[in-house]
């Protein structure tokens, strides 16, 4: 497959040394709002060409696929440029801004015949495959709770538009509980129905108006099918030391993950029961070869990509419900329409 970048952004960097472990995969040009940026981007990666023009990086690219990770309120008439262009698209979290918009991309992909995946890494978190099929199995007894805790500390690298640009998608909401809700529906296999988010400002960025404009904490309660209850915890301000954890809680037994959410693709996993506690091994892993992996073979007919353009619209629904919670001061409903 040629594959062609919108967006010169660090995480592009990343999955880019990931996808060169997959065979047959070539990297074309990227395209980015900066021109300069584009230039050292694509001299960085070993790339053919930069564009700043979004019409002519793909009349010119030629390509099977399009890696979109640009900033949120660019994704959705990105991606369907890239769909009119016969594309497959590969796009970041969340899809888009607004519900409507990523419901839009979703089915314009089924109406070209191309495939839409998001990239939502946590699942091929190999600790995570091995909790699902404990839930799957009932060795855990009914899950009734999960506790999510992803607070982590933003490196200044990142910090930019995620913290002063509202209008950009920035926040610590649609960069973390969009895949905190990824996560969980994939683990439960249930979908979520009703939310209940509470949000913080604690100026990371700074104390000017713009910071403050957006979340940097938030903690929620979802409910989801058949009564379970997750709790999240999302933050961009924890000490740099802090380890990710993930609880799965059963009526006959309970799995604790330490370090499970973060890109490393490592983990401890733990189960304990009535026989006590013991330490489960977990496989590292490199989590964009498997979901890029995955995304290729889905392109070649062979099943589907990790997380689907119908995934990436639930788990933004979630997060979008989340805002609209944290802004009303109610449970909201989750509307999981595609």
């Amino acid at each position: 497959m040629r594959w062609g970048f919108i967006g010169a952004s660090s995480i592009a960097e990343r999955v880019i040394g990931s996808m060169r472990k997959i065979p047959g995969q070539e990297f074309g040009a990227v395209c980015s709002g900066s021109a300069a940026r584009a230039q050292e981007f694509a001299a960085a990666q070993q790339l053919q060409s930069a564009h700043t023009d979004l019409a002519e990086f793909l009349q010119a690219g030629r390509f099977d696929a399009v890696y979109v990770s640009s900033t949120n309120e660019q994704h959705c008439a990105q991606t369907i440029a890239a769909l009119d262009a016969g594309c497959h698209v590969m796009c970041e979290k969340p899809l888009a801004m607004a519900h409507a918009d990523a419901v839009r991309m979703v089915r314009h992909a089924a109406a070209k015949g191309r495939v839409l995946g998001t990239n939502h890494h946590l699942r091929a978190q190999a600790a995570h495959g091995l909790i699902r099929d404990f839930i799957v199995s009932g060795e855990l007894g009914e899950v009734h709770g999960v506790q999510v805790s992803h607070a982590v500390h933003l490196p200044p690298h990142l910090q930019g538009w995620r913290l002063d640009k509202p209008g950009a998608g920035g926040g610590v909401v649609l960069d973390i509980l969009v895949h905190n809700a990824d996560l969980l529906r994939y683990l439960l296999q249930r979908e979520p129905q009703r939310i209940h988010t509470v949000t913080q400002r604690n100026g990371m960025g700074g104390r000017d108006k713009a910071a403050l404009a957006v979340e940097d904490g938030a903690m929620s309660v979802i409910e989801f099918e058949g009564g379970v209850l997750a709790q999240t915890h999302e933050s961009f301000v924890a000490d740099a030391s802090a380890l990710t954890r993930l609880h799965v809680l059963g009526t006959r037994g309970n799995l604790y993950a330490l370090g499970s959410l973060t890109q490393a693709g490592t983990s401890q996993l733990w189960l304990r029961d009535a026989k006590g506690e013991r330490e489960i091994p977990v496989p590292p892993v490199d989590l964009y070869e498997v979901g890029f992996t995955a995304f290729v073979n889905a392109c070649a007919g062979r099943g589907q990509p990790l997380a689907t353009g119908a995934d990436g619209t639930r788990s933004m629904a979630v997060a979008l419900a989340g805002l609209a919670s944290a802004a009303s001061g109610r449970v909201e409903t989750i509307d999981l329409s595609v």
